[in-house]
């Protein structure tokens, strides 16, 4: 039996209009993304940075000392966002945009916040971010304006 979400059309990531399928759709060397999802029906969005890969770390083998290193494929295909609003969003709600590219995690740390603050995330309603890098806060910043 295929899980739910293999039936769902429109659930892929688009980079530069084209749909992403799989990871063979990216360019060799990416380690990760940031993303823009727009909820079609509220407008509402969400800026962030996803992995490819996670690490998995395993006990060392009988008579070694040194621990097993693993990786192994996120979730990146179904993901809909780390915010508990866009969790809810189905797949026919949302656009998901892939906006950069990465060949490393200090890449998408900055590519995420350059875009966040380019689009005013913070300053915006619009947006359901509530911080960036957990240095700058909405309702913080949302005092001042």
């Amino acid at each position: 039996m295929k899980p739910f979400f293999y039936y769902v059309e429109n659930m892929n990531w688009k980079y530069k209009g084209k749909e992403i399928k799989g990871k063979e759709d990216l360019k060799d060397d990416v380690v990760g993304f940031v993303y823009l999802i727009v909820n079609k029906i509220t407008g509402e969005r969400y800026v962030g940075k996803k992995i490819l890969l996670n690490k998995r770390t395993k006990p060392p083998l009988k008579g070694y000392k040194r621990r097993r290193i693993t990786y192994v494929e996120s979730n990146w295909k179904t993901y809909t966002g780390s915010n508990s609003v866009t969790k809810t969003w189905g797949f026919k709600d949302c656009d998901r945009q892939i906006l950069h590219q990465c060949i490393n995690k200090t890449m998408m740390s900055y590519y995420e916040v350059k875009e966040q603050f380019e689009r005013g995330v913070l300053e915006s309603n619009k947006y359901l971010n509530d911080n960036i890098q957990g240095k700058w806060y909405n309702d913080k910043i949302q005092k001042w304006l």
